[in-house]
């Protein structure tokens, strides 16, 4: 009996796409989707999930175990997070600390985690939906390194200290970046 070969592929998913391949609810059927990006194969599943306003590294697979592996443990997820302000120290502490954010609708306390102001703003390609104008106020661009997925939860965090997310890109998911694609581009890779 011969191992089922699987395949491993990332993906830099752009602005407006769901991290998903098809849907049964009404209310997404003008929605976009992961595999009008590339001809994926049967079988391919995201490996944890980007909202649509979300952007940056996408990992998928053929392989359940390998998906289950990922997001079930405390596997290392960096976001790049364009929020709207000048941030302070003690919103940086907070962040660090943890935060309460709502989650299924109780309480819940972000674990602690990285969080460190970047020096520039990153390089990435602009995005299909205009964020704002720089006369709308500063913003600040923050690394935030969790090893946790609560739905949305970086834009809670963030919010939770008075700093709205503008633009939110996830650049690393464990020891594999963002780095060598482009908007919508797909990579496929030996393992993950």
């Amino acid at each position: 009996m011969s191992k089922a070969v699987h395949r491993h592929f990332k993906l830099f998913k752009p602005y407006g796409y769901l991290s998903q391949f098809q849907t049964n609810a009404k209310h997404e059927v003008n929605k976009t989707f992961l595999g009008e990006l590339y001809d994926f194969p049967e079988g391919t599943m995201a490996i944890g999930r980007l909202d649509k306003d979300s952007e940056g590294l996408l990992l998928l697979t053929t392989d359940g175990k390998t998906s289950y592996k990922i997001t079930g443990t405390n596997t290392q997820k960096e976001y790049y997070v364009q929020v709207d302000g000048i941030v302070r120290q003690d919103a940086i502490d907070a962040l660090q600390n943890g935060v309460s954010i709502s989650h299924k609708s109780e309480t819940y306390v972000t674990k602690p985690c990285k969080v460190f102001e970047l020096e520039e703003a990153p390089d990435f390609p602009e995005r299909a939906k205009k964020i704002r104008d720089e006369r709308h106020g500063p913003t600040t661009w923050l690394s935030i390194t969790i090893s946790e997925g609560k739905f949305r939860q970086v834009r809670k965090m963030t919010a939770q200290v008075g700093l709205p997310t503008l633009r939110l890109v996830r650049v690393r998911v464990g020891d594999i970046t963002l780095e060598d694609l482009d908007m919508g581009q797909v990579a496929e890779l030996n393992t993950l």
